[in-house]
């Protein structure tokens, strides 16, 4: 129902979309019919979401993303301003390669800084952070904090954003809030 969510007069959510209670679509967006989006989204300015794309609740989709077909974000994605997205590896206009699609998946609570593309196929770990700029072509583990064309690990960040430090016992604590992490077999979890 259209009154359980906001939509800017210049946005346009297609008949048949799925859009939760709370989210807010900005002006210039355009929701396709079939996407389906959550709760309490936040869709910036000049954002399309295609049929196929599922978005889940608390997101945040900055201006200028598009969330093509076969891409989905699990819950409290941060997609920044002009990131990008794919769906075929090798497009051609000439060639119709929709039957080609590769799946993406941003897993829970990750974050994709501004102007990052992600090539499809792959898979981003949860609450894992994607600097801006960075061009990623495979797949991203839990907390890993990724950079760089092509992109590459550089350390590791907590749920709430900041970098890890680990000490000899392979073990580190959040300077924000405290909690307390791992490093088992070269992945990083949270402490028990």
């Amino acid at each position: 129902m259209p009154e359980e969510y906001f939509v800017h007069e210049s946005a346009y959510v297609d008949e048949g979309a799925e859009v939760g209670k709370g989210t807010r679509i900005w002006h210039f967006s355009h929701i396709m019919s079939g996407a389906r989006i959550g709760e309490n989204v936040s869709v910036g300015q000049n954002v399309n979401v295609a049929s196929g794309a599922v978005i889940g609740n608390a997101c945040k989709i900055q201006n200028n993303v598009s969330i093509y077909d076969k891409v989905e974000l699990e819950e409290g994605v941060f997609c920044g301003p002009s990131m990008v997205f794919t769906n075929v590896y090798n497009p051609r206009a000439f060639i119709s390669r929709k039957h080609e699609y590769r799946g993406t998946l941003v897993k829970k609570g990750a974050t994709i800084g501004a102007n990052a593309t992600i090539v499809c196929g792959v898979t981003i770990g949860r609450y894992a952070f994607i600097g801006a700029g960075a061009v990623v072509n495979s797949d991203v583990l839990d907390f890993a904090l990724i950079v760089g064309v092509p992109a590459k690990q550089i350390g590791w960040m907590s749920k709430y954003g900041v970098q890890l430090d680990f000490d000899e016992n392979d073990k580190a604590i959040c300077e924000a809030t405290g909690e307390e992490y791992v490093l088992e077999d070269g992945v990083c979890k949270e402490a028990d």
